[in-house]
């Protein structure tokens, strides 16, 4: 008995040092992974793969597939979505394990778990040539839980939030057709913090999806061999690594591969790319270390789709750096250790005038010694043990107790702060410290909510955050969906205003698509709001992701998609260091994404869609006064569904510095975007929908040769242009009423720029005497918002009965004015106070409608009533008077105490002179001609230019003296520019102007 004990503590032995040593002599210099999570969660909607729940055991010795099929079909089946926690240990499977859509695996311990693929596992050895991948898999995301005698349902475009992090996957010997991984899910589906080892496999992941972070890929015959990613976007990796796979590392087809940070050694090839077939790849801040064969193998090397871009590429023993497939062309590398500073392989333009032209670029330089690794830009998170647990500090999450009171209490007392799964209603802003952590671990069933007219966050007013970052903190906010419900106009998902070590992460801004319905055992089924008939809360928020004053840091996996919201992420004033790694944004009316005045930012597969009820009007991409910004494999997508055209993905405006490397501009249908990129003040576009490279830096303005009597077109492309008006420096500002924007003409530079983009509806503009740019706009109340205990109210007001405008649903809406400051006017907008105009004296300046629609034959009667309320303007000086005719007057007209105003009678086609008393009433009408249309204006000699078709001349007399003839009707004119001798014309589709004197 001794003897036979002895005889297998040797066997073991042997076994073991064996085994030690084949690891080390694979990976030898690798470290072991580290668990990310070393300590358990406390989460009650959990499932807890332990052997008190499950029959199991975590040795390795027992086949748990059964069981852990179990836990994972318990998530879905119970909650729809959500986690199951595996704990440190060993287990074993057999079979292939379904993880069906937004149920997330998630290890935890001193050490991460370890999976391992039983050898000579049932069915992993023969070949499977009627599936996608020829392959039997270890884990296969799926969108939903498969039934028995069917096909498996694959994970696709609507398979979101499914993920796998801290568990670390092992295929035994004896298993050839072995994958570890089927991925081909979308939108917030991601693996992390895993290594593979394939082994004698065939490989560690097939069919990528959305992202993948801290990912190591040893052995197998490829560490991913994959097609194109559901549904065709981009696929963004970021610091990873692979070693020793037999064929290559990658290999692909149409995956749109967005790489940061990523280490190969000791492989063939680096990169294959299937023979026939494109791929759009980009490599930043990686190293290729003793790679045999060619580190880079490309296919249709002449294609316009074919986009090859590296950036700060370390080599060593490198021979060939790239081999074209078709013409067997080679680039070498440069000697023993390189860097390649710069490659590019496709159609390129230096500058937006340039030709395009197919070609390879290389700047490649050889080094003497060991270059540093790129340094992380992704945080490390504190030890466990100082993570407090949110619900533990009183919060319920349950979405209907106000948990306001409890997380702002915890954040005010707590550094990092884990938030177990559930949904918390809030009503008030949420405001981070300097180091506050919010950390949850899965955005769909882990969310801050709004419910429907939240007080603090309806009516008019400045942008309200519901989360708002410190200023220049070192913030991480993960895992978490923020969800501003349909109806709170004032509300923004987040503003992040945190420096450049910042983290945002996992963030999903719901309030239109990619919601999930939420069950629990024993509960009603809880959903947020839909898309699905609330189209008259579309576009009436502000923007879902805020990053302003400064703000910077990482923004990883997010998804803003709620079309409830103005934009899904704006960027403004900030030069601090920022990078976005994979951004999916879509379904908006407006505006997808704008930047405006950021510099040093880095966008890494920014992923637009355009969906076609409420998006085929919308601009994808606005890029306005911006410096040194990179975009990197940039997909700008219009679904098959969209039937109308749009003209340009990009508007660009005064840019310094840009950089497009890898553009995919497409659709199914015949209806991409006209062309890609627009420059508005150069009037440049560039038309090829797909290219390598594009540099914009600073193009010059087309030259504007102002000649009296002779119209001249600034600006082009908008969609009903009017409102115009001047400031005392002579610039023009208009706006297009439906599209919600406001624009200024300067006449210094001779540029157009987009002032505003709010979701107020702007009806006309005009400025007091200290140049604050005052906005009548159209403000439609919530139905069910109560506001100091009262509904919002707007009766129409007397003088609403002479217009038939009033009725047919022109009513029921506030004609409100607000001011803002051009130069920051998301920090400056404010509602004009309103008083009783008799407590109003010194009034200097008033702005009165430039034109008025009364078909009752009523307008000198209301024209010349005596308003008895206002709005004042922050120079106290300028006022507004409170009337109905500002809600259909497409201008403001100025007017001045002891002077004359000119104003239209509309529906008679008529201009009439005023008198301007001093309180502001306008007095002594008298007919001055019979021409007019929405506006008029005078020039110093008292003329008076009057748009009504064309532009009609009259001397002060009335006698009419010139007809300026327009290239397009004109809509609202005004006379500016530094001596205000230029006449300043919006039509309906473009600013024109023409010099009088």
């Amino acid at each position: 008995m001794l003897t036979r004990i002895l005889l297998a503590v040797l066997i073991i032995s042997v076994q073991q040092v064996c085994f030690a040593q084949k690891k080390k002599s694979v990976n030898a210099k690798t470290s072991e992974s580290k668990s990310f999570y070393q300590a358990g969660l406390e989460d009650d909607d959990a499932v807890y793969f332990t052997s008190e729940s499950f029959k199991i055991t975590n040795d390795g010795k027992t086949d748990v597939s059964d069981e852990l099929q179990r836990a994972i079909n318990e998530v879905k089946t119970n909650y729809n979505f959500g986690i199951v926690f595996i704990p440190e240990g060993i287990y074993k499977i057999s079979k292939t394990i379904y993880i069906p859509t937004a149920v997330r695996v998630i290890g935890y311990g001193k050490k991460r778990p370890e999976i391992v693929l039983a050898n000579n596992a049932p069915g992993f050895q023969e070949e499977y040539p009627q599936d996608k991948g020829n392959a039997k898999y270890m884990f296969w995301f799926t969108s939903s839980i498969p039934k028995e005698g069917q096909p498996i349902p694959d994970a696709g475009a609507s398979t979101f939030y499914s993920a796998m992090s801290n568990v670390d996957l092992r295929i035994g010997a004896g298993n050839p057709s072995a994958v570890a991984l089927r991925t081909h899910f979308a939108q917030h589906s991601f693996i992390s913090h895993v290594d593979i080892y394939a082994g004698d496999g065939k490989a560690g992941m097939f069919d990528v999806g959305n992202e993948m972070e801290d990912v190591r890929f040893f052995g197998g015959e490829y560490g991913i061999y994959t097609f194109k990613p559901s549904p065709g976007w981009q696929f963004m990796m970021v610091d990873t690594y692979f070693e020793g796979q037999r064929k290559a590392a990658i290999r692909s087809q149409e995956s749109g591969l967005t790489i940061v940070r990523m280490t190969v050694k000791n492989v063939p090839t680096v990169l294959e790319v299937n023979p026939n077939f494109y791929e759009k790849l980009f490599i930043e801040d990686s190293r290729f270390e003793n790679i045999s064969g060619p580190a880079l193998v490309i296919s249709n090397e002449n294609n316009a789709y074919t986009q090859i871009s590296l950036r700060h590429i370390d080599c060593k023993k490198v021979p060939v750096l790239v081999s074209f497939r078709e013409s067997g062309k080679q680039i070498a590398g440069k000697g023993e250790l390189f860097r390649i500073k710069a490659f590019n392989h496709g159609l390129q333009m230096a500058a937006i005038d340039a030709k395009p032209v197919h070609t390879t670029t290389q700047e490649i330089e050889t080094l003497k010694i060991e270059p540093v690794p790129a340094a992380r830009d992704i945080p490390a998170f504190p030890a466990m043990e100082t993570w407090v647990n949110l619900k533990a500090l009183g919060a319920k999450g349950d979405g209907i107790t106000d948990d306001t009171k409890a997380i702002q209490a915890a954040i005010d007392q707590h550094g990092a702060i884990y938030v177990p799964q559930g949904w918390y209603r809030i009503t008030e802003t949420l405001k981070l410290k300097e180091k506050t952590m919010l950390i949850g671990l899965n955005p769909v069933s882990t969310q801050f909510i709004l419910q429907d007219n939240t007080e603090a966050f309806g009516s008019f007013g400045p942008p309200k955050p519901m989360v708002e970052s410190s200023q220049g903190g070192s913030n991480v906010l993960t895992g978490i969906g923020i969800s501003t419900a349909a109806s709170n106009t004032r509300a923004v998902g987040l503003k992040w205003t945190a420096g450049g070590n910042s983290y945002v992460n996992d963030v999903k801004f719901l309030g239109g698509h990619g919601n999930i319905m939420r069950k629990r055992p024993g509960q009603e089924v809880l959903s947020n709001a839909s898309h699905v008939g609330n189209e008259q809360h579309w576009d009436t928020q502000y923007w879902s992701l805020w990053i302003t004053n400064g703000g910077g840091g990482t923004f990883k996996n997010i998804w803003t998609a709620n079309t409830f919201a103005s934009a899904g992420t704006y960027v403004s004033n900030t030069s601090t260091p920022g990078r976005i790694y994979a951004m999916s944004v879509e379904h908006h009316v407006r505006n997808e994404v704008r930047f405006k005045n950021v510099s040093n930012w880095k966008v890494y597969a920014l992923q637009l869609e355009e969906e076609s009820k409420e998006s085929s009007n919308c601009q994808p991409l606005e890029i306005e006064s911006c410096d040194n910004m990179v975009f990197a494999n940039l997909y700008m997508f219009r679904v098959i569904r969209v039937s109308t055209p749009y003209p340009h993905s990009i508007r660009s405006w005064n840019n310094r510095k840009l950089e497009f490397l890898n553009v995919h501009n497409y659709s199914q249908t015949k209806y991409p975007s006209t062309v890609p990129l627009f420059d508005v003040n150069s009037g440049l576009e560039v038309r090829p929908w797909e290219f390598n490279r594009l540099i914009i830096d600073n193009p010059k303005p087309k030259p504007i040769d102002l000649q009296p009597g002779k119209v001249v077109q600034l600006a082009k492309g908008f969609e009903f242009a009017d409102g115009i008006c001047r400031d005392s420096k002579g610039n023009v500002y208009f706006s297009e009423s439906r599209a919600r924007r406001i624009y200024k003409w300067s006449v210094e530079t001779n540029t157009l720029s987009l002032v505003a983009d709010f979701p107020w509806e702007p009806l006309s503009l005009g400025v007091d005497t200290k140049d604050s740019l005052l906005v009548v706009f159209k403000y439609v109340p919530k139905q069910g918002y109560i506001r100091n205990g009262r509904p919002e109210t707007f009766p129409n007001p007397p003088d609403a009965a002479g217009t038939s405008f009033s009725g047919w649903g022109n009513n029921g809406f506030g004609t409100l004015v607000y001011s803002i400051n051009t130069d920051k006017p998301e920090e400056t907008i404010r509602r004009l106070l309103w008083l009783p105009l008799g407590k109003k004296k010194d009034i200097v300046k008033t702005l009165n409608p430039s034109n008025r629609r009364r078909d009752s034959g009523d307008l000198l009667k209301v024209s010349t009533n005596e308003f008895n309320t206002c709005w004042v303007a922050p120079d106290l000086v300028t006022i507004v008077p409170e009337i109905y005719d500002l809600a259909r007057s497409n201008a403001l007209v100025e007017g001045y105490p002891g002077k004359v105003l000119y104003g239209t009678d509309e529906y008679l086609k008529r201009t009439f002179r005023f008198n301007v008393g001093p309180k502001g009433h306008l007095s002594e009408p008298q007919l001055f001609a019979e021409k007019g249309e929405f506006s008029s204006a005078v020039d110093r000699e008292g003329n008076v230019y009057i748009a009504d078709g064309q532009i009609y001349v009259f001397d002060p007399s009335g006698k009419e003296i010139n007809l300026i003839e327009t290239p397009e009707r004109p809509s609202t004119i005004v006379l500016a520019g530094e001596n205000g001798n230029t006449l300043f014309i919006t039509g309906r589709n473009g600013l024109y102007a023409i010099r009088v004197k």
